[in-house]
């Protein structure tokens, strides 16, 4: 029997999800039974906790859709694609924002989208 299983992953550019528990010394123990999820290490984004909680009961959602299935990487990885789309729609719908004291800005999501201004005039 191996005392040290794999560890199970999906690492999306803003979401990581372990097949593990932390340990008291905040090392990642694997895991058969517990996901660990880690959304934007980089803090690319500006979060609130409203649009943080969307995306942990979007997470329990899906790691729900998924019981009796095997723990797998594809299905880690399905997991973690989707919540990357979700991700995604939190910024287009404003409920996040890009973070601009970020260390590596690269609009990763797209370019961010500007309010119009009628007083101003912009020539090309």
């Amino acid at each position: 029997m191996d005392d040290n299983p794999m560890l199970l992953k999906s690492t999306t550019r803003h979401i990581r999800i372990f097949a593990a528990e932390i340990d008291r010394e905040g090392e990642l123990v694997p895991s058969n039974q517990v996901l660990t999820l880690d959304v934007d290490p980089d803090n690319e984004f500006n979060w609130n906790e409203d649009a943080l909680q969307k995306v942990y009961r979007k997470f329990d959602e899906l790691v729900e859709a998924y019981s009796g299935a095997d723990l797998t990487d594809y299905n880690l990885r399905r997991i973690g694609s989707d919540l990357e789309h979700f991700l995604r729609s939190l910024l287009q719908k404003g409920e996040i924002s890009y973070n601009l004291s970020s260390r590596a800005i690269n609009y990763s999501m797209g370019l961010p989208q500007v309010a119009s201004d009628d007083r101003q005039n912009y020539e090309w």
